[in-house]
């Protein structure tokens, strides 16, 4: 029996293990901008209110404003109304062009959750 109750516990820490270290580190928006080499091509966690959005089929761009900065996120499926609270994941990539938009630096969405 208390090996049974051993095995769960090393069964737990690792699968806890496993699951925080996949997740990716939630910046502010502030700091991606002050320095968007750093973060460039690595997979960054962000969260905030909706301020724009503009979709065309499943795809689109939307801003978010995290109180520190604003940022675009460029997205594969529908995109989030105005005024939503969201929290996205993805990759940070620099001089983007969207629709005929310049954006100096944005993240490829790859995962999006509602407040």
């Amino acid at each position: 029996m208390n090996l049974n109750r051993r095995i769960v516990a090393l069964s737990l820490i690792l699968v806890g293990t496993l699951f925080f270290t996949a997740c990716p580190n939630r910046e502010s928006i502030s700091k991606i901008n002050a320095d968007p080499g750093r973060y460039r091509n690595k997979e960054v966690a962000i969260g905030g209110t909706v301020r724009d959005s503009y979709g065309f089929l499943d795809s689109g761009a939307y801003e978010i404003d995290d109180g520190s900065g604003t940022i675009w996120v460029i997205t594969r499926r529908g995109v989030p109304s105005r005024g939503s609270q969201v929290g996205a994941k993805g990759r940070v990539r620099t001089g983007f062009n969207f629709g005929g938009r310049s954006f100096g630096t944005i993240l490829e969405e790859s995962d999006r959750r509602a407040k």
